[in-house]
């Protein structure tokens, strides 16, 4: 089964972090997604949650 893209159709760069605002992705995660396994999406959707976490927490 694939692993769907975390996209949320709001793609601005946050030049603090270098994550995308709207599914807190780098720039080259992005990129690569397409061509990402499903093992290595699965590692970014792990990251995606604690840099998530971590933008919740500075809020």
């Amino acid at each position: 089964m694939n692993v769907a893209s975390p996209c949320t159709g709001v793609c601005r760069m946050n030049p603090a972090t270098g994550w995308c605002e709207g599914c807190l992705r780098t720039l080259e995660e992005i990129a690569s997604w397409s061509r990402a396994s499903n093992a290595e999406k699965r590692r970014v959707l792990l990251a995606l949650a604690a840099r998530r976490q971590a933008t919740e927490t500075l809020q």
